[in-house]
């Protein structure tokens, strides 16, 4: 009995006291874990509340962009469109005046033309004798010319 108790006397004294320090520090090392998980834990929420903020702004400043493109597109293309009607329009009254040139001219050297065969014909007529028959002639010949 008097060895049971010098060695839990012992113990107490020299072995005791280093295993409950032992054991405080594991505990202080486990409490200060958990609290940094803790810490970690709140953190990460809020990183991930920051970055779901972010994404957030970051599609609306997107979608913005894209209508804002969408909106130049449109104002580019009507743009576009009002230029091209100016310039058919100038293209279709070039046209025109060029046709009506065309004509006035095509019409001129008509003019010259009859009047040139009037005169052959009328020239024929007064050559020969005066006959139905040859007036026909001359006038066939003179449509057939025309």
């Amino acid at each position: 009995m008097i060895v049971f108790f010098i060695l839990g006397w012992a113990t107490m004294v020299f072995v005791w006291p280093n295993l409950i320090k032992v054991i405080d520090e594991r505990r202080k090392k486990i409490s200060d874990g958990l609290s940094a998980a803790d810490k970690s834990i709140a953190e990460l929420s809020n990183v991930n509340d920051r970055v779901r903020l972010i994404a957030e702004s970051a599609k609306k400043d997107a979608h913005e962009r894209l209508a804002n493109a969408e909106r130049q597109v449109y104002d580019i293309i009507d743009k576009a469109r009002f230029e091209a009607e100016i310039e058919r329009s100038k293209i279709i009254a070039q046209a025109k005046q060029d046709t009506d040139i065309i004509i006035r001219n095509a019409r001129d050297a008509l003019r010259e033309d009859l009047a040139s065969l009037a005169v052959k014909g009328a020239e024929q007529i007064l050559r020969r004798e005066v006959s139905l028959n040859e007036h026909r002639d001359i006038l066939d010949r003179l449509k057939a010319e025309l």
